[in-house]
């Protein structure tokens, strides 16, 4: 068989249940319930981290992301430019690259900012998007306070375009499928910002132009959130139809994920918690993966987590990894080609933020927010409500001593990692005691 272009979509924010082939009922997502029943849908998929970049560093490179400087930002300043993914790391478009694939990130990158990191400098032949974590959809302007007018990239150049930034991604990602040559297959990452904030719908135009800071606590509600994901399902739809008109469907992998739990407007159900938190809503993300050609449709329990992507596509291109730089994620195509059995994980997160703590191991989690440490069976216990630590104290201590241990191996974690290189008064509104009791992650039942 020869090699399987690869077109990988990240939404950025998106809650577990948040489509409607994962129990959304207030809208529908036709087109990504379509791809679900085409090909995999996964039970138990996880992100590398609650937050944005550092999820992205672990797909790009299938380690822990604590494994590199820039990856400990969480998410990564906005003002910082000394950290990032670096251009020395293999990754997973370079390592595909090199084997001969045609590669391209249209969307986000938010992996370190110019001159010394960017897309062309980690294995993307081309790059159309924003370098930054998030841009309002029409203006297509930064955060308050950013060094660009806008942030909005052809390479390394500055570009403008009009229209709402969803659309504006869909249009650029089919027409590279569009204009893709024949004699090598391609890579393509699509990584949306939507539905992240700002709260913005295709139709919300002046909505944009009234906005003052793009983090506006005072903005959105359900019904705007309804629009953002009915556009993004739209805009996969528009690529999926892309590769329907080249006849190329068959042996395309199509992956769509998140890179971390929902937002204020998300639906995680049956889980608790949201993007920050280590609870399994703030973890636990929507992933579909489509391959006609290999693969059959099926609903799959395998624990799989996002550094997972980069063995398992190496895998499926015939590519080996960089023996340097081994991946901490797993190969799971054999499990999904029925070759091999589901099979229990042990994973690992922290986050600084309320000194968040967390290891699944089996279908047990341990979880630890400020001073209060918990244990869960979280397949028998979705909600994380039922403490099992003094029950199976046993299994609390094994898995906290294992949490302890992976630590060692990691970077260390330190405040200046989280306010280097933001202004004074930034730092004393993100990291004031106050405002961390004010974003306190919800505890569980004890």
């Amino acid at each position: 068989m020869s090699a399987p272009n690869i077109v990988f979509i990240v939404a950025d924010d998106l809650g577990y249940a948040d489509l409607s082939v994962y129990g959304q009922t207030d809208y529908e997502t036709p087109h990504l319930d379509r791809l679900a029943a085409q090909g995999v849908r996964f039970t138990q998929a996880y992100a590398n981290s609650a937050v944005c970049s550092a999820t992205r560093f672990a797909l790009m490179t299938g380690r822990y992301q604590y494994r590199l400087r820039g990856g400990l930002e969480e998410p990564l300043a906005s003002a910082n430019k000394s950290y990032g993914l670096p251009p020395e790391h293999p990754t997973l478009p370079s390592l595909l690259r090199d084997a001969g694939y045609t590669t391209a990130l249209i969307g986000k990158w938010h992996l370190g900012k110019l001159p010394d990191f960017g897309p062309l400098k980690s294995g993307y032949d081309r790059f159309f998007g924003n370098y930054g974590g998030a841009i309002d959809y029409f203006t297509h302007k930064p955060a308050v306070g950013a060094e660009v007018p806008r942030d909005l990239f052809e390479g390394e150049v500055p570009v403008e375009r009009i229209g709402y930034y969803t659309q504006i991604l869909a249009d650029e990602s089919a027409q590279y499928i569009r204009d893709a040559q024949d004699d090598s297959p391609f890579f393509l990452s699509l990584h949306f910002t939507a539905p992240h904030w700002p709260w913005v719908g295709p139709e919300d135009e002046a909505v944009s132009l009234s906005i003052k800071d793009l983090f506006h606590y005072d903005g959105g509600n359900l019904r705007t959130y309804a629009k953002m994901v009915r556009s993004l399902d739209a805009a996969v739809g528009q690529v999926l139809a892309a590769l329907d008109e080249r006849g190329i469907a068959d042996n395309t992998i199509v992956i769509f994920t998140s890179d971390n739990g929902g937002e204020r407007f998300s639906q995680t159900w049956p889980f608790t918690g949201q993007k920050t938190e280590l609870l399994e809503g703030g973890l636990r993300v929507p992933t579909l993966l489509c391959w006609p050609k290999a693969l059959k449709p099926h609903v799959q329990d395998q624990v799989t987590i996002t550094m997972d992507w980069l063995p398992t596509l190496l895998a499926a291109a015939g590519v080996k990894s960089d023996a340097d730089y081994p991946p901490d994620g797993d190969n799971i195509l054999p499990v999904l080609q029925g070759e091999k059995t589901p099979y229990p994980r042990a994973l690992y997160w922290r986050y600084k933020a309320n000194a968040q703590r967390a290891a699944r191991d089996g279908n047990w989690k341990y979880l630890k927010i400020n001073d209060n440490e918990f244990l869960f069976d979280v397949v028998d216990d979705q909600r994380e409500r039922a403490n099992l630590r003094e029950r199976h104290p046993d299994v609390f201590e094994r898995l906290r001593a294992q949490w302890a241990e992976w630590d060692t191996g990691m970077l260390p974690l330190s405040d200046e990692i989280f306010t280097h290189g933001l202004s004074p008064d930034v730092q004393a509104d993100r990291y004031a005691p106050e405002a961390k009791t004010r974003r306190r992650p919800p505890l569980p039942t004890r």
